[in-house]
């Protein structure tokens, strides 16, 4: 019974990597990407999520709940997870190594992240607009913290994608792994492009 319910929580903390979470990391690094069209862009885009009907009952039960879960397990699976180099080879190892390193990394910038903006916002000590994300990423250190944080993210997206493809069954052949292999480095390659690009325009204005 326990061992059929860590298959569930697994199989369902692979879903909620990709669905709902993947998409809100989409849509979240596309908003951010109108900044690069200049402030007035950035700002419509920002107050239309913003003024979206019933967003706190979709941040809580799309976002919030999907992600407090996917991070409890996730932390739990790092201290549990084995490395096997037999059944995944050199390269998928690592994959599996830097999945699990990318996950921490990742949850910290996260909820640092939902600090700085979507807490100082709900607090009244800050507005959702170009400014404030100027003023955070106009700092050298937070400028880095959010490349690494924004790079850790996309890659624990891209190759918890790979890994989901597997466990439900989807790339079963070892043709079929290869080929999400170069589908998923393609996914992880444009979402951080549009990442970073965001966060040099928050930085520097070009």
């Amino acid at each position: 019974m326990a061992e059929n319910r860590e298959y569930f929580y697994r199989r369902l903390h692979s879903l909620l990597g990709v669905i709902p979470i993947g998409l809100f990391l989409v849509q979240h690094l596309i908003v951010n990407h109108f900044a690069v069209y200049g402030e007035e862009s950035f700002n419509k885009a920002a107050h239309f999520m913003e003024s979206l009907p019933f967003r706190y009952v979709m941040e809580t039960f799309i976002i919030f709940l999907p992600i407090l879960f996917h991070a409890i397990l996730g932390v739990y699976i790092v201290f549990v997870a084995k490395n096997n180099v037999k059944r995944y080879g050199f390269f998928r190892n690592w994959m599996f190594m830097l999945q699990r390193f990318t996950g921490i990394v990742t949850l910290v910038f996260i909820v640092w992240h939902v600090w700085e903006t979507r807490v100082a916002i709900g607090m009244g000590n800050a507005e959702l607009d170009y400014s404030l994300m100027e003023n955070i990423l106009s700092q050298p250190f937070f400028f880095w913290f959010y490349i690494v944080g924004v790079v850790s993210t996309t890659f624990h997206f891209a190759n918890g994608l790979w890994s989901f493809l597997v466990t439900w069954g989807i790339t079963v052949s070892p043709r079929s792994q290869k080929i999400a292999t170069y589908a998923t480095l393609i996914v992880f390659l444009a979402i951080t492009y549009i990442g970073i690009r965001s966060i040099i325009k928050f930085a520097y204005g070009v």
